[in-house]
């Protein structure tokens, strides 16, 4: 496969633009073609088996847009589907960075907050992880149902958010955590109204720095960066392409991106 073939990133909805903007910056010269399952959004409540399903009809998309690499930037995908799917791709497959290590680097009192879809807390992906690395740390998961379908209609600040995730934040705040993992790659829309609710004395774990590092170590060890110094960058929907737009704004320069309508259906 060609070094200059493109990177596909994809995720339930809008939220994996947080890790679209962090491979940007990181690789300026990658192709990159995104997929958000706008018309499918929420993911969280889904069965397991039918989020796989999805996940699966993604993938194929990129096989027949022939990507070197594809990244799962959704924290439900990542922690329901992802081994499985590692053996049945002619590409790299890579998950979302759970921030496990960058929390407890952080975290001086062991006790480490997650947020993130019902899908994601039910898998117990984030706890396991943090107990694998250190015994003694506690985990406060909270499951956020309300904040997606908020997030992807825009509702990024304003009573409604800001109500929506007091509910949800303040029982992992009153147990103490000094580290909170945005489990979900929408979480960073509403970064600020989360900080101005657990306060300044808790730091907010965004894994999307991580999971582009991710990526382009695997892509150096491979020997697969691309050789072009300005890359471009493709947004499909499968819903909601305006709306899409919209939101779009908030991590990129949306004039120097295409968009696209795609439907997985056929």
């Amino acid at each position: 496969m060609s070094n200059n073939a493109p990177i596909g990133v994809f995720d339930s909805g809008i939220g994996g633009l947080t890790v679209v903007k962090e491979l940007v910056k990181l690789m300026p010269g990658e192709d990159f073609i995104y997929f958000g399952d706008t018309a499918r959004i929420p993911y969280g409540p889904r069965p397991k088996e039918q989020i796989i399903e999805f996940m699966h009809e993604i993938l194929n998309f990129f096989v027949q847009r022939k990507v070197k690499m594809a990244v799962v930037a959704c924290n439900t995908m990542t922690a329901l589907g992802l081994e499985i799917a590692r053996q049945q791709y002619p590409f790299t497959l890579v998950g979302v960075n759970a921030g496990v290590d960058l929390a407890l680097s952080i975290s001086k009192n062991k006790r480490v907050g997650v947020i993130a879809t019902q899908a994601t807390i039910a898998s117990g992906k984030h706890a396991r992880a943090v107990r694998a690395k250190d015994a003694d740390a506690v985990v406060y998961p909270q499951a956020c149902p309300q904040l997606v379908p908020l997030i992807e209609s825009e509702h990024v600040k304003g009573s409604e958010i800001e109500s929506a995730a007091t509910e949800y934040l303040l029982p992992v705040k009153q147990a103490g955590v000094d580290v909170v993992i945005l489990g979900c790659t929408h979480y960073p829309f509403v970064s600020q109204v989360i900080e101005n609710i657990v306060g300044k004395g808790v730091t907010l774990i965004n894994p999307a720095r991580e999971t582009a590092i991710d990526a382009y170590r695997i892509l150096q060890q491979q020997d697969c960066l691309s050789t072009n110094k300005s890359g471009k960058v493709r947004l499909c929907f499968s819903a909601d392409v305006e709306q899409a737009k919209k939101m779009a704004v908030y991590m990129l320069d949306t004039q120097q991106v295409d968009f696209e309508l795609v439907n997985l259906q056929g």
